[in-house]
């Protein structure tokens, strides 16, 4: 992983990042990669619920929702 690199959970509403790596394994992976979680994948916070969690994002031309616990396995590079 590059230093640069940080995770999703880390965003505010508005940010937009490049995905850079997924740190996990298994269903949740799977998962993860199917929403279209793929490398140098364009992703925006959209919005964070009234509870935190989870987190509303627009990647790929839907809106999807990722908890806390996931997003902090997936590793972006900000985009300015």
């Amino acid at each position: 992983m590059e230093q640069n690199n940080i995770s999703l959970n880390s965003l505010k509403p508005g940010q937009s990042a490049r995905i850079k790596t997924l740190e996990c394994e298994g269903t949740i992976r799977r998962k993860l990669l199917d929403l279209g979680l793929v490398e140098d994948t364009v992703i925006e916070v959209i919005q964070k619920s009234p509870a935190g969690d989870p987190t509303a994002y627009f990647v790929r031309g839907a809106v999807i929702a990722i908890r806390e616990e996931e997003s902090s396995h997936i590793f972006v590079s900000e985009v300015k």
